[in-house]
């Protein structure tokens, strides 16, 4: 039997997959609450390249780079490794949604390498030098979190000579293999598995005695966790009140199977096909949307997400042929009602839209007058309310009996909790602005 002769390309594939296995190792050890999320990035080759670049499913490495960096700077792998696993706990690569692909990518780098610089483990420990420090100092005066999200609206109004220096300082891995459409029903699904992880690392956190206020580990990465929890499209969120409803119909694609089998008894192979008369469909009946109207949520913001809203609620057939929406504005109290009871009202209301109010924020006179209003009958389908609010006020204290989603723009700081009873949802202004190229193109 002839022995085969290791080539040096398999010689060098070879040496790279035990480089990969041993980083994999030290991240197990270094930080024991990403086993889960280790296991489900594995490591794979590639063809050229100078970094690592992930698509959510694996962690892809070239070769020659990977020996060549481990024999000139083996510390600088384990960290580059964690970089790219980041990347994907914080559903970096779903959540772009409308924004500008290399902004982003800039705000997710940056987001990460603070996150990195944060934790006091030997496989993330490295010196922060001045370019660092003062990109640091310079978000933290406009952002009260380092996330992405607000990192990117600071970069969307930042000069292009410190984009391209920060872009040099915090460059580590590849953006290529981010999904092209994050919005695509796979990429959405990937980012769910990803949010699943996510909770599964802060659980293993927990479990490894790290909790929040212990150490700047827990602090810095369970914050970053928290600020992007629950992120998802808008349109996508609404869909969670609608219901199904039988309307009549025909539906091309059900018929009575009675029909069909008497065809086929009585002429042979000639079965009868009739289409249903109804068709089940999903769609919103009676909704109601509450405007905290207090001091911290006032502002041309809230318009735009009412126009959203509305434009989300009437596209593509969206209301039965009887609907109603029921928009309030509330501080402390109720301040105004407002029934809009077809697409002309919507359209009237937005046009002369105005806050009023102004006060503290009290959720529970909403909720007082959303009951007496289905004691009354005036709500007699009520699919559930969604409350614009930075959250900061009294909730009930008892779960009312219809769905209720809290939805609160992002400003860099994880979301205050909502009761268990309720939703919560972290809004994205940029959904509710019109698209722009933020660097001035």
């Amino acid at each position: 039997m002839s022995k085969h002769i290791q080539t040096q390309t398999e010689w060098e594939q070879t040496m790279a997959r035990r480089v990969m296995e041993q980083l994999r190792g030290e991240l197990y050890l270094d930080q024991r609450y990403l086993t889960a999320a280790l296991g489900a990035l594995p490591p794979a080759p590639q063809q050229g390249g100078g970094s690592f670049a992930t698509d959510g499913g694996r962690l892809y490495y070239p070769t020659a780079w990977l020996l060549d960096t481990y024999r000139k700077n083996r510390r600088y792998l384990p960290r580059a490794y964690l970089h790219s696993l980041f990347h994907c706990i914080f559903r970096h690569l779903w959540l772009r949604d409308k924004r500008d692909p290399d902004l982003w990518g800039l705000a997710c780098d940056i987001a990460v390498e603070s996150t990195l610089d944060a934790l006091n483990t030997p496989a993330a420990k490295r010196p922060v030098g001045w370019v660092r420090q003062q990109c640091y100092a310079q978000l933290r005066a406009q952002c009260r979190f380092l996330a992405a999200g607000p990192i990117y609206r600071v970069l969307a109004k930042t000069d292009a000579d410190t984009l391209n220096k920060w872009q040099r300082e915090f460059y580590t891995d590849s953006h290529r293999l981010w999904p092209a459409d994050p919005d695509s029903p796979e990429a959405q699904m990937q980012g769910r598995q990803w949010e699943d992880l996510g909770r599964q690392t802060e659980l293993s956190m927990e479990e490894n005695g790290r909790r929040a206020g212990q150490d700047t580990t827990a602090q810095a990465l369970q914050a970053q966790l928290q600020a992007g929890r629950s992120r998802r499209t808008y349109k996508d969120f609404l869909r969670r009140f609608a219901v199904w409803h039988e309307e009549p119909h025909l539906d091309p694609d059900e018929f009575d199977l009675g029909f069909y089998s008497y065809g086929l008894r009585t002429y042979g192979k000639l079965p009868l096909i009739e289409p249903l008369e109804s068709r089940e469909v999903k769609k919103i009946r009676d909704f109601v949307i509450v405007v905290d109207t207090s001091e911290s949520t006032a502002g041309e913001l809230v318009k735009s997400f009412l126009k959203e809203t509305f434009a989300l609620l009437t596209s593509q057939d969206s209301f039965f042929r009887k609907c109603r929406i029921l928009v309030m504005q509330a501080d402390n109290a109720v301040r105004e009602e407002t029934w809009l009871t077809d697409l002309d009202a919507l359209e009237r209301y937005t046009a002369r839209f105005t806050l009023v109010g102004g006060g503290g924020t009290d959720f529970r006179p909403a909720f007082a007058r959303i009951a007496a209003l289905r004691r009354e009958g005036s709500l007699r389908d009520l699919q559930g309310v969604l409350y614009f609010t930075d959250g900061k006020g009294i909730y009930p204290a008892k779960r009312p009996p219809f769905e209720v989603a809290f939805l609160f723009l992002e400003d860099g700081t994880p979301p205050p909790d909502v009761p268990p009873w309720a939703m919560r949802l972290v809004l994205q202004p940029e959904e509710f602005t019109p698209d722009t190229d933020p660097k001035g193109r």
